[in-house]
C-alpha cells in the first residue's frame, strides 16, 4: 500500500470545493468531500492501478475522478503526493501543474 500525502494546495482545494458546495447543501458538499477522499484511498489501495487519464490532462501528472472533480498527483518512490483537486470541467495546463507541485 502506497503512502498518500496531500499538498496544502490539495487540501485547501478540497476545503474550497466544500465551501462553495456548501453554500446550497451543506450535506452534498460532505457527500463530495467523501467521495473525494475514498477516491484518493483507491489510489493508495491499488497503486498498480493509479492512473485514470482523461481530456488534456498531463501525461506527467496522473490523476483519478471522483465523480466530477479530478485528483491530480504525483508518484514518488516513497509515497503518492496529491497535488491539486479541481472540477473535471476546468482545463488545466502544464504550467499550471508546475506551479502547484512547487507549493
Amino acid at each position: 500500500m502506497a503512502e498518500i500525502r496531500w499538498t496544502l494546495q490539495a487540501l485547501a482545494d478540497v476545503e474550497a470545493i466544500a465551501d462553495y458546495i456548501a453554500k446550497d447543501s451543506a450535506y452534498y458538499a460532505q457527500v463530495v468531500v467523501s467521495n473525494l477522499f475514498e477516491a484518493v484511498c483507491r489510489i493508495e489501495l491499488i497503486p498498480g492501478v493509479r492512473q485514470n487519464r482523461s481530456g488534456n490532462q498531463s501525461r506527467r501528472y496522473p490523476g483519478n475522478t471522483a465523480r466530477q472533480h479530478r485528483i491530480i498527483y504525483r508518484l514518488k518512490a516513497m509515497y503518492t503526493e496529491i497535488i491539486t483537486v479541481y472540477h473535471g470541467s476546468r482545463l488545466l495546463n502544464e504550467d499550471d501543474m508546475t506551479s502547484r507541485s512547487a507549493r
